[in-house]
């Protein structure tokens, strides 16, 4: 797809790009689902919060491009209408300061954008070389000029001018919510689309009962809308960046019944079983909650068996999956247990084939249930 033409963006080819997209994961569901799909649709452009661009340089200066997959040969960006406005409106006054300056072009080979809803932008530029005195008085001023963050790296090197991080703030149904999102911390890509999938996570957890555990919770995206419906949360993450960002982010939203503990899904799996003990749990009473409901938004790769197993054994899950395809092989397993309450699409990768996908599954055995 050809990011320069802007007509390839309409309403009308988006709609059907979609639309063939929920049919093919509705083909695949069938066998344990019938009903409509809830889908959630995105903007046919200026949806995407983030964007990297690699930066070529020739006789003309410093260009914006991309490679296509399998080819060497980059092509120049000249305007990139899935990001957002903000993206849209910094890209040409950035690329004019770096041309305009020696200091900031030599050997800079990329730049990132983070943007945020709530009207932040944060640009990193990457070098092939060590940044010095010269750099940081030359990026100050366009920091300052353009009314960004901005942060330099090169190898072994990160140069912070102010901070690393912007704070988005999402609504979620009548309520507004903050969250702190690091420059090296992942973040989702849509952030309209992320209101609408917390906003349906939230309604499915309204009339629970007993505590919740949340697996692979990043920087407490779920967590933080979440916490509320539930007497007490047990939320877990393996990387040091985003517990730090969920540790912060249910503090500044007053969300205080959390614990959140740095491990892993399959070493949480293995205290809850008891196989083994572990330090970073020796000030919680595993024993003390009530686990009613699991949600799990893993990586590509889905449910290790381990944690598959676990999860078979919840009255509830809630199941956030990038992948179809890993999905369904999970399903495999957890419709032996589960059935499938509610199912969403949403579009956070508008013009790809990838889908986000929301389940809702309860117990066959439950009360009421089938």
């Amino acid at each position: 797809m050809n990011n320069d033409d802007a007509e390839t963006f309409t309403q009308e080819r988006y709609q059907t790009h979609l639309d063939e997209k929920v049919a093919r994961f509705s083909a695949l569901l069938c066998g344990h689902y019938t009903a409509a799909l809830e889908t959630f649709a995105s903007a046919p452009d200026g949806f995407r919060m983030r964007a990297e661009f690699r930066i070529w340089h020739d006789a003309e200066g410093a260009h914006y491009a991309m490679t296509h997959a399998g080819q060497k040969t980059p092509y120049v960006i000249r305007a990139f209408p899935i990001g957002t406005p903000l993206i849209g409106s910094l890209m040409a006054p950035l690329l004019r300061a770096i041309n305009a300056s020696p200091t900031l072009a030599k050997r800079l080979f990329g730049v990132e954008f983070l943007t945020t809803l709530s009207g932040e932008a944060l640009v990193t530029l990457l070098y092939h070389r060590r940044l010095d005195s010269q750099w940081q008085l030359a990026a100050d001023k366009l920091q300052s000029d353009l009314g960004i963050l901005l942060i330099g790296r090169s190898r072994k090197q990160v140069c912070v001018l102010e901070r690393n991080y912007v704070t988005e703030r999402l609504e979620v149904g009548n309520r507004s919510l903050d969250y702190r999102q690091v420059e090296s911390g992942f973040t989702q890509p849509n952030a309209k689309i992320n209101q609408k999938m917390l906003a349906w996570a939230d309604a499915c957890c309204r009339d629970n009962r007993g505590d919740l555990l949340e697996l692979y919770c990043g920087n407490g995206n779920f967590t933080v809308a979440l916490a509320g419906n539930f007497r007490r949360v047990l939320a877990t993450e393996i990387s040091k960046v985003a517990t730090a960002c969920a540790k912060h982010n249910l503090l500044h939203n007053g969300v205080h019944n959390v614990e959140l503990v740095r491990m892993s899904s399959e070493d949480i799996t293995q205290a809850i079983d008891r196989v083994r003990a572990f330090r970073r749990l020796e000030n919680i009473d595993l024993d003390s909650y009530a686990f009613s409901t699991l949600l799990v938004d893993p990586p590509r790769a889905g449910l290790d068996p381990a944690t598959l197993a676990l999860a078979t054994r919840f009255e509830r899950i809630i199941y956030i999956s990038c992948n179809p395809t890993t999905l369904m092989d999970n399903l495999e397993t957890l419709a032996l247990t589960h059935r499938i309450v509610k199912a969403a699409v949403f579009d956070q990768f508008p013009w790809t084939e990838h889908l986000e996908v929301g389940l809702l599954l309860e117990r066959r055995d439950r009360v009421g249930g089938s």
